[in-house]
């Protein structure tokens, strides 16, 4: 089994550098070819707008889609990939890119600008105890649809969700040595590719 990270801008190097310590075989996925060798994808933080953007011109989006669709591809958004996976975006910009995957709306830069960045210990369902959260410019999820699971959850918001093959947090796991929510990403792969 395989796991990519989209590489066409954000956080790519530190979620990378997870998998390998989670023993997993990882690429970084900057084309149709590179995305069709693997189990998982990861959409790491970075820039929303532009990773939308880029993935459309590389001609990413629509086969990420239809992977997901398929059932054959299980995809984790941090951040702003929690973003591109909204079905909604509140407050996004005119033409906002989304590959409007997952049953959920979502407030971008939710918690504020760059400055307003914080690191917090989170309760995450499923894990016996706290993980270490940092948010930077984050998005919530004020909305979900019948089918998702609420995993975690501040006064302002759902910060972490799952629903089938998709997982979104709003905090940036590859930033801290907790490799817990990678784990879980990992298992969600192997239960599709069983």
């Amino acid at each position: 089994m395989k796991i990519g990270v989209l590489s066409v801008q954000g956080a790519v190097t530190e979620h990378l550098r997870h998998l390998e310590q989670c023993n997993v075989e990882s690429i970084a996925v900057k084309n149709r070819e590179t995305l069709q060798q693997v189990s998982g994808l990861i959409i790491p933080g970075g820039e929303s707008t532009t990773i939308g953007k880029l993935i459309s011109i590389f001609g990413l989006a629509d086969s990420i889609r239809k992977r997901s669709k398929e059932g054959n591809l299980a995809i984790f958004g941090t951040c702003a990939g929690m973003i591109l996976m909204a079905r909604d975006i509140s407050d996004g910009l005119p033409g906002q890119p989304s590959l409007n995957l997952m049953d959920v709306q979502v407030k971008r830069n939710a918690f504020g600008r760059q400055q307003e960045s914080f690191e917090m210990e989170l309760q995450f369902n499923s894990l016996d105890h706290p993980l270490t959260a940092i948010f930077i410019r984050a998005p919530i999820i004020e909305k979900t649809g019948s089918g998702v699971t609420i995993l975690a959850s501040l006064p302002e918001g759902i910060v972490a969700a799952r629903q089938d093959n998709l997982l979104a947090t709003s905090f940036h796991p590859e930033l801290v040595k907790d490799l817990r929510i990678h784990q879980y990403f990992i298992d969600m792969c192997h239960s599709l590719s069983s």
